[in-house]
């Protein structure tokens, strides 16, 4: 149980926090930023304050203000990753780290409740979250290569806090095992265990695995779009979760987000259309294709232990933690009720072209 008291307290998903509001907010931006703002709008958000900014001359950009148990290694390991991006494929749609009047990318303040807490702030990319939308196939396979060109983008930066531990990283799924005690529903909690063990018995296969620096957390809240747009993706946001792992776990993160929410015999029919355009720009070798549809139950795994626990600890944020918990228990079913081998064929005769 202390391994899983651990990997939950890293990156602040343990902490509880007093929430900024805006008077303080205000007199923030005002200090460090030189900023008139017409409107703040608060985002729901996970751990941290968020704030949509947009200033009388019509900018808007976006103000985060860490959980205070957020260490300042992880918030430079993410500015420092987005400024590799930015150089390195300058055209793909992800923020840009804005300073202060100083020239500061980050800084640390005591907030009035007496809270050490690191601020930054980004661009903001317009256009409407991805799960707001019903995608067609084309959007889809546009989608796709996105994110294969972030991978890329990515391949080469390395940063001396890349190979953290944190829960939502797949690759640690085995230590989040001591949360079952907080499932009540006993069938529930059989699933679970018997997903751990699968994936157990699959950690070979995943350690021979490539792995680089990835987003990590590419959900359909997480991306933004534009069908006005030829590039139908304005925006890839939030790199809150940016790790060191398997190329492969970054995949299965996406594909999770697009299953659907009532189970049925093809469970990836619009996956497949995401990994179609991800294969037309970078590759998966013949093992990741095998392993990736059983990375994505590991998530759904990683989603129902560490949500139910947040949610437990945390009453008053529960609907937002819990937002896309329940229909993963449908989707539980439908990967354990197939054999090892069925589920590693799901992707075997996926096109590599767009």
């Amino acid at each position: 149980m202390d391994e899983t008291n651990a990997l939950m307290a890293a990156g602040g998903l343990a902490a509880p926090f007093q929430r900024m509001e805006e008077p303080e907010v205000l007199a923030l931006l005002g200090t460090r930023y030189g900023a008139r703002t017409s409107s703040l709008t608060r985002f729901d958000t996970e751990k941290d304050d968020t704030f949509l900014i947009r200033e009388p001359d019509g900018r808007a950009w976006v103000l985060k203000i860490a959980n205070p148990l957020e260490d300042e290694r992880e918030i430079d390991l993410q500015l420092a990753l987005l400024q590799h991006v930015e150089a390195t494929d300058p055209g793909l749609p992800a923020p840009r780290v804005m300073r202060t009047q100083n020239g500061e990318g980050a800084f640390t303040i005591v907030d009035g409740a007496g809270q050490v807490r690191i601020v930054r702030a980004l661009s903001y990319l317009d256009g409407t979250p991805l799960d707001r939308i019903d995608a067609t196939a084309a959007e889809r396979r546009s989608l796709g290569a996105v994110l294969a060109r972030l991978r890329l983008a990515m391949a080469g930066f390395s940063h001396p806090h890349d190979g953290r531990e944190i829960a939502w990283d797949v690759k640690h799924l085995p230590k989040l095992r001591g949360l079952l005690a907080h499932m009540d529903d006993r069938a529930q909690r059989n699933a679970l265990e018997l997903g751990l063990a699968r994936m157990e018995s699959l950690a070979p296969a995943l350690a021979r695995c490539r792995t680089q620096v990835v987003h990590n957390d590419c959900s359909r809240s997480n991306i933004v779009v534009d069908r006005a747009r030829p590039g139908f993706v304005t925006g890839i946001i939030d790199f809150g979760d940016v790790v060191r792992t398997a190329i492969v776990i970054d995949v299965s993160t996406t594909l999770l987000n697009q299953l659907p929410s009532q189970a049925r015999p093809d469970l990836f029919a619009e996956g497949r259309d995401i990994l179609q355009g991800y294969l037309a720009v970078a590759d998966l070798t013949p093992e990741e294709l095998a392993l990736l549809p059983h990375l994505v139950m590991a998530r759904v795994i990683a989603r129902a232990l560490i949500t139910t626990w947040r949610a437990e600890r945390f009453p008053d944020n529960a609907q937002y933690i819990m937002r896309n918990t329940h229909q993963g228990w449908q989707q539980l079913d439908w990967f354990l009720s197939r054999s090892i081998e069925d589920v590693s064929a799901t992707f075997s005769a996926v096109p590599a072209g767009a």
